[in-house]
């Protein structure tokens, strides 16, 4: 099975249904075994993962009784991160920021802990993926971008060696044909730095992380490597429409120390529909085009694994890994 159609069969579960329903209940935030909690993310400040945790815990709190902090623990594409979360006690105080390139790291690399030292908790959205140039400079499309890949090499931002991003890059390169120099960086805020002042042609991130610059007009999306158009930007093409068959999402969820209990789990399950239907959160995650897609912790579990499957099966075809 595809990562596209894993993806989908996943977000199609009863979980994302019950965003159907009305919106929530205004009641007291469930109780919680611990006053503090965690949230770690291997971002850097203003890098996509760290966006997506502070601005999410500003809503949560209305709905777990407890304090949450975020902790950027970069390093190793994730592995620092990994190693301190799997390492935390699993009393339900301290959680991961999950996205593929956990998954990615683990596979490519031998770090002190991977994907697999950590139990998934619950998922929150599926991630558009753009590419991105600065506005005054010479590119009018990915079209472009390619010929100029063809002629004078070029350069292409991803944000670390070990991510969706990065193999982004490798497969849409392998596709158009090109080699250009792949310049990886550990968070979005020094590649939009380095796009923006013309030493890489393009970057390859989600929009919530170049939301600034794109309302300032510094920059501009050429092209989503997701299946379909972004909802909230039509006049956006996907990579495919632009004559590269690549297509790529991204998952936005949390996860744990092994052995966390089944009722602080259930906490988060019931936490998860609610931030989600909160109509301030909601108007704020539209407003980044992520896409609501929940998944409780009984299933996040097979989820991970089915991509991690699916991803170590692709990289094992592209010769990235043995």
């Amino acid at each position: 099975m595809s990562i596209i159609k894993m993806i989908g069969k996943a977000a199609t579960g009863l979980a994302a249904l019950a965003l159907l329903s009305s919106g929530p209940a205004f009641a007291e935030p469930a109780a919680y075994p611990v006053k503090v909690v965690t949230l770690v993310t291997h971002s850097s400040p203003g890098g996509g993962s760290d966006v997506f945790l502070r601005e999410m815990t500003k809503y949560l709190g209305k709905y777990i009784n407890a304090t949450f902090v975020v902790e950027n623990v970069q390093g190793g594409s994730g592995a620092k991160a990994m190693a301190r979360v799997a390492s935390a006690p699993a009393d339900g105080s301290v959680f991961y920021a999950t996205t593929p390139t956990y998954i990615y790291t683990s596979l490519m690399s031998k770090p002190q802990s991977t994907y697999k030292d950590m139990q998934p908790l619950v998922n929150f959205f599926l991630d558009s993926e753009v590419i991105f140039t600065r506005t005054d400079g010479p590119f009018k499309s990915l079209k472009d971008v390619i010929d100029h890949a063809k002629k004078e090499r070029g350069k292409w931002g991803a944000a670390n060696p070990a991510s969706l991003e990065r193999q982004a890059a490798e497969q849409l390169k392998r596709v158009a044909g090109v080699n250009a120099a792949i310049v990886t960086h550990e968070g979005g805020g020094d590649m939009m730095l380095n796009v923006m002042n013309g030493t890489l042609d393009i970057g390859i991130g989600e929009i919530q992380e170049l939301r600034s610059q794109l309302d300032a007009g510094k920059i501009k999306l050429l092209a989503t490597f997701n299946p379909e158009r972004i909802v909230d930007k039509p006049d956006v093409p996907t990579v495919k429409e632009s004559g590269f068959d690549v297509s790529f999402v991204k998952f936005r969820g949390l996860a744990g120390p092994k052995g966390l209990a089944d009722a602080t789990a259930a906490i988060w399950d019931k936490a998860v529909i609610e931030v989600l239907n909160d109509p301030e959160y909601k108007k704020a995650y539209s407003a980044e085009v992520l896409v609501a897609k929940p998944i409780d912790h009984k299933e996040y579990p097979g989820f991970v694994n089915n991509f991690a499957t699916t991803t170590e099966e692709f990289l094992k075809t592209t010769g990235a890994i043995k």
